[in-house]
């Protein structure tokens, strides 16, 4: 999952309307992206991204260190480079687009997540 796991949440592709999505199309198009053209709410005109991975360069236990990329048919549309210090929960330099810093946000509490459960085994 490009989060780090499943998500719910609510949809954005109408920021003008945003509603919950069905859980068919939260599992199959919300967490992996490109629902463009398939998702009847994703509007086929939007000039945005239709879908936002992330990635991990490092933890030093006091910030995590990734990647983004936002992509649009499958290319790259925009990348960077985000600092998440954990003990604020905040970012040095949030993404930009409020959507990409909560995904970014959701994808940093994902990872601790997972690093705290494989501590405590």
């Amino acid at each position: 999952m490009p989060l780090g796991g499943t998500f719910t949440g609510t949809c954005h592709a109408d920021p003008q309307q945003p509603v919950p999505p069905d859980e068919s199309a939260l599992h199959r198009l919300c967490n992996i992206g490109y629902a463009r053209g398939v998702c009847p709410r994703f509007p086929a005109a939007d000039p945005g991204p239709d879908a936002a991975r992330f990635t991990l360069s490092s933890d030093d236990g006091a910030t995590l260190r990734m990647y983004y990329v936002l992509e649009r048919d499958h290319q790259p549309f925009a990348h960077g480079r985000l600092e998440f210090t954990i003990r604020e929960q905040t970012f040095a330099d949030a993404p930009r687009g409020d959507l990409t810093a909560r995904q970014a946000a959701a994808y940093a509490a994902s990872y601790l997540e997972r690093r705290s459960a494989a501590l405590e085994k």
